[in-house]
């Protein structure tokens, strides 16, 4: 924003000041912080003629967006976990996602309202879509709406900026034929919701500038006002869709700051009482209407997830009592010996120390201990004395009901420093520790713990644990010193060896049901060896016995705990993936993302190459002409002082600061980055280059440029017609059509756009026998993250079983002469020698031995006679090859690896011999683990 310096009034020759007439007003420097240079730009009052353009320019958005929007009839890259989504809010099944829930509520009220129950579970990447009824193409017209509501808005921002309306529509234009945004806004994603409402954002704020910049005059009244609010609503819808609206936030944020530095310098129109209202309303507006609006969605979030799910092992002990189910009666808070309790660990999302019927593989081989997140009867311990409760007579009372009948009961409560064993009621057996290495972290400081000894068994040294208190966690001084149900926080000591009862985020195989390990770890970290009483029962407290639950936390505790899980989860997200990139390749457009691939398609994001580089090309443009005027002006030239120089500074800047504040951050990121995240910058980058292109061709004063309209217009047409033109070379892998493999060669101009012309066919004849053919193809992987928490990402193998769902494989080969009656796919197992094993065996070693897959093609020729041909195997290779699986290539390295004990642990698989565990047993799809995403 430019404040014009005040200027002396003009003196007749004889020094006298004569005002001049009011019809001929002497053009004079503002002494306000009007801004020089700024028309009143009000969207409102345009010329019919710019709706015209517009509502021409948002008709063709529309056509290009819905054209086909059916296919592909089969579930797309992230629509794994979108879709995902809008089946459990559909459900109320609680579930954990990085991103704000604003545009996943939109996408479910779609699939909502045209009949979608929910049942449908998206879980991989080529499910169809049309055997179950699912409204996808409603649940996508969510997306495509913003989609084509991005293209009016681009248009009225540049209005706004005071762009002439070729160049507004040339920048609707680019939005139209940008292939990168067409792919988004077809599909069950959410850039596409974000990239219009940063759009909105943009429009709002351009226009309150440009109402604010005309001076005191607009302060105030009702368009001043409106564009405020719109603005603040705008920020808040933003970060409602994804936290990459902070960006938006700050571009927002430092601009004002500008307009407030600059009021506070106009001393002569600008009172501090002024100041004081103009810095309140931008702080209403701009800080508690988005906070609000922000907060509002994590409402109507909880409102709609109100029964436990798969994301609810995320959140505390005290957030998932306010679930449905999830709740429990007041239990007594006194724990005594011979207490039946229920221990949580208190750092990995509170697993309960659970035990079953199932033995160590390895190691000692007794009975495993592990931590099990779901309420169940193999949870329950029996708190013991390391001695027996004496009887009238002295003599020990034996068994394990010893204690039940206490006289006295306040004598046997569970003090800070009591020595006390642990016995599991369900398998009579004691939890136990010794100097054993674990099955999984065999580290010299990590002991195993099993659960030992028999009915009747008195036990052994290795039972005995002590019990430390940890006072600072523990809440109300009763609780420091005696155990007290949920208050108290401690540490199990194990006697004989001095370690500590320990559990972390790795899993147990196959053979422990996928369960959590617990340890014992000399030295263990605070938070992994804290835990703490959940249910507690003894049968000698009187039924009045002072009782305790969980403190409600109420909406605030929720959406506090929720807003840093998300953190946290997002942060995370550190696993390389097959089709991330790191921020320096998206502005020179290196390489895409595959989205899917069958039938011999593919879809592909891939921007449009012209509009990416010339959105670049101004960026550049713009930093070299603020690197040699902030030169000039240190030399004390005088360029400042042209109006066209300020604004071209201020305006442009303006697009490239929200260029850069939407671009820049991502470098400092180490988890997984795409080239979606790259799109609000490029709207932006856009929009300046169009400003740019504005000011050269119809503010600047170049000879015969600026009084030519025509100039204007045609360049906008040229530039219009190359756009369209290479965004139709590349629309079959935005639209998923038919393509060739030369056209696909064709404009394949760098090795590292890895999309794979061998999946298309060589011509487009073929395409029509290819209903009857089945084909072979290979998934590509969803986006973990801007998806997901690593903790619930699928088994790596996952995807590579769905045949039916990816890249398509090369056309099969077909010698002259014959022609394939049938493809048949089937698995072998083989040894490492090569033998193939019959099911016998290879159910022998399930559970024994790791299965490794490899995926390999082979080809039987047979005439018309049934007879086996045989051909040459390079005739066989020489038919094309099959793409390698995502997978196994493209990998940016630069991605920091995810650690192995980072992760939160995926939902445990079922124990034996508990309630829970028979309703558990039904497989789960990979995906529902796959919760958060990018």
């Amino acid at each position: 924003m430019a404040r014009s310096s005040s200027a002396k009034p003009p003196s007749t020759k004889g020094g006298s000041h004569t005002p001049p007439k009011p019809k001929n007003k002497v053009k004079k420097h503002n002494d306000d912080y009007t801004s020089e240079g700024v028309q009143d730009n009000d969207i409102f009052l345009l010329p019919v003629s710019d709706y015209q353009v517009m509502l021409v320019l948002t008709i063709v958005g529309a056509i290009v967006r819905l054209f086909r929007i059916y296919q592909p009839t089969s579930v797309v890259f992230d629509e794994v976990h979108f879709g995902g989504f809008a089946s459990k809010y559909i459900k109320g099944k609680f579930f954990m996602d990085v991103h704000p829930p604003l545009a996943k509520l939109l996408i479910t009220l779609f699939g909502w309202l045209a009949g979608f129950n929910g049942d449908f579970d998206f879980k991989e990447i080529g499910k169809d879509y049309l055997e179950p009824g699912v409204p996808y193409v409603a649940m996508r017209l969510f997306p495509a709406i913003c989609g084509i509501f991005l293209v009016p808005t681009v248009f009225l921002t540049l209005k706004a900026a005071g762009c002439r309306t070729a160049t507004a529509a040339l920048g609707a234009a680019f939005i139209i034929f940008e292939n990168g945004l067409l792919t988004q806004a077809r599909l069950i994603l959410l850039d596409s919701p974000l990239v219009a409402a940063t759009a909105f954002t943009a429009l709002a704020f351009t226009s309150f500038t440009n109402q604010h910049e005309q001076g005191p005059s607009k302060a105030f009244d009702a368009s001043w006002w409106f564009w405020l609010v719109m603005t603040g609503l705008g920020m808040g819808i933003t970060v409602s869709i994804k936290w990459v609206g902070l960006f938006t936030i700050a571009w927002v944020g430092i601009l004002t700051l500008i307009q407030l530095w600059v009021l506070l310098g106009d001393t002569k129109t600008v009172t501090m009482r002024i100041f004081a209202k103009h810095f309140l309303a931008r702080a209403f507006c701009l800080i508690i209407i988005p906070t609000t609006f922000y907060m509002a969605m994590f409402g109507i979030h909880f409102l709609c997830l109100v029964n436990p799910g798969d994301g609810d092992g995320f959140m505390s002990s005290e957030f998932q009592a306010t679930l449905n189910n999830k709740g429990m009666q007041d239990v007594p808070v006194d724990v005594a010996f011979g207490s039946r309790v229920t221990i949580r660990h208190v750092n990995t999302q509170g697993g309960y120390l659970h035990s079953h019927p199932l033995m160590y593989p390895t190691g000692s081989q007794q009975q495993q201990v592990t931590l099990y997140p779901h309420k169940d009867d193999n949870n329950i311990f029996l708190v013991e004395n390391q001695t027996q409760p004496l009887g009238p007579n002295g003599e020990p009372i034996n068994g394990t009901h010893a204690w039940d009948n206490a006289k006295n009961i306040t004598e046997n409560y569970v003090k800070d420093g009591d020595i006390i064993r642990l016995y599991h009621l369900a398998t009579h057996r004691r939890i136990h520790s010794h100097d054993v290495r674990p099955p999984i972290t065999e580290a010299d400081w990590q002991n195993e713990v099993s659960a030992y000894g028999y009915e009747g068994f008195a036990g052994d040294a290795n039972d005995l644990f002590r019990v430390e208190i940890v006072k600072k966690q523990s809440l109300g001084p009763v609780a420091k010193e005696r155990l007290r149900t949920i208050q108290t926080k401690f540490r199990l000591v194990h006697i004989m060896t001095g370690c500590v009862l320990f559990s972390h985020k790795v899993k147990l195989p196959e053979w422990a049901s996928e369960q959590q390990e617990v340890t014992c770890a000399k030295g263990g970290t605070l938070p992994n060896s804290l835990w703490y009483i959940e249910s507690n029962a003894h049968p000698a407290l009187p039924p009045d016995a002072e009782k305790v639950n969980y403190v409600n936390p109420g909406f605030f505790g929720k959406f506090w705990e929720l807003q840093k899980v998300m953190w946290r989860t997002n942060a995370g997200l550190v696993e390389s993936h097959a089709w991330d990139s790191r921020p320096e390749s998206w502005p020179i457009l290196r390489r895409g993302i595959n989205f899917w691939g069958k039938d011999h398609r593919q879809i592909y994001l891939m921007g449009n190459p012209i509009i990416w580089y010339t959105a670049t090309l101004a960026v550049v443009i713009y930093v070299l002409f603020k690197g040699i005027a902030v030169l000039r002006w240190q030399r004390s030239c005088n360029d400042y002082s042209n109006v066209n120089f300020k604004r071209f500074d201020y305006e442009i800047g303006t697009s490239v600061l929200g260029w850069a504040l939407h671009y820049f951050p991502f470098f400092l990121m180490q988890r997984q980055l795409f080239l979606h995240h790259y799109f609000p910058a490029l709207i932006f980058a856009i929009m300046a280059f169009c400003q740019i292109y504005d000011f050269a061709t119809a503010r600047l004063a170049i000879p015969g440029v600026r009084e030519n309209p025509m100039v204007n217009k045609a360049g906008v047409i040229a530039l219009l017609a190359i756009s369209a033109v290479v965004f139709a070379l590349y629309s079959p892998l935005a639209y998923g059509n038919a393509w060739t493999k030369a056209e696909c060669n064709r404009v394949k101009l760098f090795n590292t756009w890895d999309w794979d012309c061998n999946t298309f066919l060589e011509n487009y004849d073929a395409y029509s026998t290819l209903g009857s053919t089945p084909t072979f193809s290979q998934t590509p992987q969803p986006a973990a993250g801007d998806k997901q928490p690593p903790a619930q990402q699928p088994p790596a193998g996952n995807n590579q079983e769905a045949p039916n769902a990816g890249i398509s494989g090369a056309p099969k080969f077909e010698p002259q002469g014959q022609r394939v009656i049938g493809r048949e796919e089937r698995v072998e197992y083989r040894d490492q020698n090569g033998n193939i094993l019959n099911e016998e065996q290879v159910k022998a070693l399930e559970g024994k031995v790791e299965f490794k897959t490899k995926y390999e093609t082979r080809t039987r020729v047979i005439d018309a006679n049934g007879n086996e041909v045989e051909v040459p195997v390079e005739e066989l290779a020489a038919a094309g090859v099959a793409p390698p699986h995502p997978d196994v290539q493209g990998a940016n390295q630069e991605t920091k690896k995810l650690v192995k004990d980072d992760p939160i642990p995926k939902e445990a698989s079922s124990s034996k011999d508990g309630e829970k565990e028979a309703e558990r047993s039904i497989p789960k799809p990979a995906s529902e683990g796959n919760e958060a995403t990018v």
